[in-house]
């Protein structure tokens, strides 16, 4: 008798997962990362990047299944894709940390769109999403990191496998069916970093497009359709193929599923820009409030940084100083900087064409220096040091080991509701942030996963909702 691979593994872990396994603390952080996920997605909707997504999909036709925050109909596919857009646009959804993978961007997108395609109940949905979370964590934790290392983004990897089983679980697919899922999307996993080197949109695209690819790899595994066994293991699997001989653990995938949730460790994010910058924003604007001086006194910033997290958010350091549009600034540590310096704020508000051209932030960009910091605990935490010279000699240190959103340090439940509603209220009144909030909560429940897509579009709601 063979021995089970690693997709046989996950397969019938997920089979045979039921509602009624899950701890209450992760039905609880499922439903926070939902809201959270879902506010993301109306603050973009209004975004150029969702206007042109829009554009893009329409041209391929449409269909019935609503999607977030707006008012169109499309097939289960691009309705995924656009809702996987829409979750990441910002830079501003949910990380698991150790894995260095956007979770919620791929697996809510799939399981909202094959609950909707299988008439499953909510409660059916949020199993479906809570398997993409996991094994998506787990497929980028079992890298250390690997996959940014060689140039591949971990969540268009990690997230095509994570919503794969999403979709075949909701199908209604066996342990085998699920499996053959994985083994499917294996040759569909995609996503590469060279939009580091110019703020080009196609990391948007990479949640959407494991969705979309994740729908069609558990209708073809459905269908009976042979994928590679060891899609993860073999000798041109996954991580033979995507870590260019670096070491792996397939342990990291399968010790514990069921016990120990990896889901717990997914963190919200507290500003809107690549978790690498965290740090240095949590420890920028802890100096400034509490030392307080002005933007004008400062000489020079020195931040020490992991050269692997260098090289997406520092390298090269002069086009970092100016980064070329809004998505690049999401990526640059001296931008990052400058901001909360000159401002006392990291939010959307700093991400705008007035904010990228502002002298204030360029001036204080240009002071900014990076080191290799020996002391970094990265990828278990995103930390970061700082050192600034004031003008009149002073220096002021700080060192953050561990970012705020991470598990150590997470948000609160009031801090996530919080940045939900600020979300809301930047697109919709007090009626639609209850509405969307309410059906979050239901989660769990037996109401239909398409009743919770259409409270969550900008259509109106059975009852009353106003369109946006």
């Amino acid at each position: 008798m063979q021995q089970p691979t690693v997709a046989e593994h996950i397969g019938e872990f997920a089979a045979q997962l039921r509602f009624e396994d899950l701890p209450v603390d992760v039905v609880e952080h499922a439903q926070h990362l939902v809201l959270d996920s879902v506010g993301v997605a109306f603050c973009a909707a209004n975004e150029p990047f969702a206007e042109r997504a829009r554009r893009a999909l329409g041209l391929l036709g449409d269909g019935t299944q609503p999607v977030l925050a707006l008012p169109d109909r499309l097939s289960p596919r691009d309705a995924a894709m656009l809702n996987g857009i829409l979750i990441h646009g910002h830079d501003f959804d949910d990380t698991h940390i150790g894995s260095i993978v956007h979770v919620s961007a791929s697996a809510l997108p799939s399981a909202i769109a094959s609950a909707i395609m299988n008439d499953r109940t909510t409660r059916e949905m949020l199993v479906g999403y809570v398997l993409g979370v996991e094994v998506s964590a787990r497929i980028g934790l079992a890298a250390h990191g690997g996959f940014h290392e060689v140039g591949f983004h971990p969540t268009g990897l990690a997230g095509a496998f994570g919503a794969a089983v999403t979709a075949g679980k909701l199908a209604g697919l066996d342990a085998q069916g699920i499996a053959g899922a994985q083994q499917v999307v294996g040759s569909m996993a995609s996503g590469i970093l060279e939009f580091l080197d110019d703020g080009a949109w196609t990391k948007r695209l990479h949640p959407g497009w494991a969705s979309s690819s994740a729908l069609t790899a558990a209708a073809f595994a459905g269908a009976g359709w042979p994928g590679p066994r060891r899609v993860y293991e073999g000798r041109y699997g996954l991580y033979a193929t995507h870590l260019a001989g670096k070491d792996w653990d397939a342990e990291a995938i399968t010790a514990g599923l069921g016990d120990h949730w990896e889901l717990l460790a997914t963190a919200v994010k507290p500003y809107p820009s690549c978790h690498f910058t965290h740090g240095f924003a949590d420890a920028v604007l802890a100096l400034r409030s509490a030392a307080g001086f002005a933007a004008e006194d400062v000489e020079h910033i020195r931040c020490l940084i992991h050269p692997t997290a260098a090289a997406a958010v520092c390298e090269p350091l002069e086009r970092k100083r100016r980064p070329h549009d809004l998505y690049d600034a999401k990526f640059s540590v001296p931008y990052v900087v400058g901001a909360c310096l000159s401002r006392g704020k990291l939010t959307l508000a700093e991400f705008t064409d007035d904010s990228l051209d502002d002298p204030a932030i360029h001036k204080l960009a240009d002071r900014v220096d990076v080191a290799d910091d020996p002391d970094s605990r990265f990828p278990q935490a995103y930390s970061a040091a700082v050192e600034i010279t004031l003008r009149d000699g002073r220096r002021l240190n700080r060192r953050e080991p561990v970012n705020r959103g991470h598990p150590e340090r997470p948000l609160s439940h009031q801090e996530i509701q919080d940045k939900f509603t600020a979300n809301m209220r930047a697109v919709g009144d007090e009626q639609l942030i209850q509405r969307v909030r309410d059906v979050v909560r239901d989660l769990g429940s037996d109401h239909s996963a398409l009743e919770f897509a259409e409270a969550c579009s900008a259509a109106p709601a059975a009852g009353g909702g106003e369109v946006l």
